[in-house]
């Protein structure tokens, strides 16, 4: 009767250590590449959108902010305010003026009162 073993596939010597270096290879190039490379993983990814698109949201209703306190009528009563107020009070300004209610909304925007202070205050 024939040993088994015997019908196993035999891999040459050499084949051994080029696995090995093949999977070190691939470690080394994974780390590299999430720690300097710049990679990452899906759901980072999507974090990074979401903060670059609600960035450039909050920029651009900054500008309709900015024109809607260029038509106010008390522009330097409440500019004088504005620049006399803290930092932190600034933002609540310009909500209380209504700048920072976009058309078609009932409410203002924090981020934008925020943003469109800090422009508006200059």
């Amino acid at each position: 009767m024939p040993d088994p073993k015997d019908n196993l596939m035999k891999t040459p010597e050499w084949l051994k250590p080029g696995l090995y270096g093949a999977a070190c290879g691939a470690i080394a190039v994974t780390v590299i590449g999430f720690n300097w490379g710049g990679w990452v993983t899906g759901g980072t990814a999507r974090q990074m959108a979401t903060e670059q698109s609600r960035t450039d949201v909050v920029a651009a209703l900054t500008t309709i902010c900015l024109d809607q306190s260029k038509r106010d009528p008390q522009l330097t009563e409440r500019v004088a305010l504005l620049k006399a107020a803290s930092s932190y009070q600034r933002g609540d300004l310009v909500l209380q003026n209504g700048w920072a209610t976009m058309p078609g909304t009932t409410e203002g925007n924090r981020l934008v009162a925020v943003a469109c202070a800090d422009k508006v205050g200059i």
